[in-house]
């Protein structure tokens, strides 16, 4: 049989048996090849989804694969990379709460995520980087995957004004938020409304395109792919396959594991149907941009401004306005009528000028919406859903079944550590790897 030299001469060197593989660590190496030189059976991942949550896990499952491993990972994804909610998302990152209180886990998110957005403009060709320049920041055209340009929140009341000081004078150390009066705020955005005359400045916030990030970051994990496979025995493999799958029991016996990264969509599979914590929220996001008879822009380096609606900049004549909150819906298309349009319009623009008034000279170009998977709140906050669902299936399954939801609107700032812990307790075959806090939601539901 085909093994990598693994030395038990001490115990870190421990093995377990079983289900035909080797488990060492966090590596799972397959003996079912015979002793004649024939091929080891690959280790046979689907992941289902192709946003935030289902490429990160793809990313992390070849990074923590090991290299001797025979790995074949299948995305399925009826729409394709981002075309669910996560491709319409704001983009906008920071590791604060609506009232810039830190959130759950805050500098681990904040860390893997700007690891994985690096990874992603890394695998991108230099020249769709605005001439070259990698890393995040710098990126002003309209070609940008990430760039640093900071975010603004004017404090709209007393009530939460102290709580904002407060928070900016024990920040992240990763993310610091400064406390600027309006004259300084008004500099970094002209005419900006600050109505109780201070705001806080995050200025490594960072501003993403969420649709060229997915792409990017798949790209990346088809380099990885090559980059991996040492020869035809240990070799990694990665299919993007547009088809919907109905069930999860039709993908039984086919792979190892098969992690759920649906989103909302999660629940319409008949093995969850009703039995997952989420409600579904519908958001539109509006393309706005300056006509061409108005010569003062926003400013070139100005930040992105949070408030009741935001404000994410991706180009001094180029902006998107977002979000309503369509609570229950059950709309999963990108697609927006004309109605739908109209009526997200009056509900953000109001809210927007309030805040920037100079968005009342800008144009509506056209507008998107996604359905987000909202998860419940807990102590901790809103947390997603992670953990194996094999008691779900019990007696049917001959596979484990994983599942990773409920990103809801922070998906950028929690997809890329998540996907890692759900990774490896993949990979592990070992769900105590993932915080107990992201698992509680199964004990609640029995």
């Amino acid at each position: 049989m085909l093994l990598p030299h693994i030395s038990t001469s001490s115990p870190s060197a421990a093995l377990v048996i079983a289900g035909g593989c080797i488990r060492r660590g966090m590596h799972i190496y397959k003996i079912s090849a015979s002793s004649h030189g024939q091929s080891p059976k690959p280790l046979r991942y689907a992941v289902l989804g192709a946003g935030f949550a289902g490429l990160s896990v793809t990313w992390h499952l070849l990074q923590h694969t090991s290299k001797e491993s025979h790995v074949c990972i299948d995305i399925y994804d009826d729409v394709g990379i981002g075309g669910g909610a996560s491709g319409v998302s704001g983009g906008l990152l920071h590791p604060y709460s609506p009232k810039v209180k830190p959130l759950w886990r805050s500098m681990e998110c904040w860390e893997e995520s700007l690891k994985l957005l690096s990874i992603a403009e890394a695998a991108v060709e230099p020249n769709k980087l605005n001439g070259g320049s990698q890393g995040l920041g710098g990126h002003d055209s309209d070609d940008f995957i990430v760039r640093r340009r900071g975010i603004v929140r004017p404090a709209a009341s007393l009530k939460n004004l102290d709580l904002m000081n407060e928070n900016a004078q024990n920040c992240l150390a990763g993310c610091r938020i400064e406390s600027v009066d309006k004259e300084a705020a008004e500099r970094l955005v002209p005419n900006l409304s600050v109505p109780c005359n201070l705001a806080f400045y995050m200025p490594e916030a960072v501003n993403v395109h969420p649709q060229r990030y997915l792409e990017a970051l798949y790209s990346a994990c088809q380099d990885l792919v090559k980059d991996t496979s040492v020869s035809d025995l240990h070799r990694k493999e990665l299919n993007l396959h547009k088809k919907t799958v109905n069930n999860l029991l039709e993908l039984s016996g086919e792979y190892d594991s098969v992690i759920v990264c649906m989103g909302a969509r999660a629940a319409s599979l008949p093995e969850l149907s009703e039995r997952l914590p989420l409600r579904t929220c519908r958001g539109v996001i509006a393309h706005l941009q300056l006509p061409d008879d108005i010569r003062e822009s926003y400013p070139q380096h100005g930040p992105s401004i949070l408030s009741d609606a935001w404000l994410a900049i991706h180009g001094p004549r180029d902006i998107r306005l977002g979000s309503t909150w369509e609570w229950k819906s059950k709309n999963y298309s990108q697609n927006v009528t004309v109605e739908e349009a109209l009526k997200a319009l009056e509900e953000l623009l109001p809210k927007a000028s309030a805040i920037y008034p100079g968005i009342k000279n800008w144009d509506y170009i056209a507008a998107k919406a996604g359905l987000r998977a909202m998860p419940p709140l807990t102590s901790h906050g809103s947390l997603p859903l992670l953990g194996c669902i094999d008691e779900y299936l019990k007696g049917k399954q001959t596979c484990k079944f994983w599942l990773f939801t409920g990103l809801g609107s922070r998906g950028l700032l929690y997809h890329a550590w998540l996907g890692k812990l759900i990774a490896q307790a993949v990979v592990s075959s070992n769900e105590d790897v993932i915080p107990s806090e992201l698992i509680a939601w199964k004990s609640r539901m029995k």
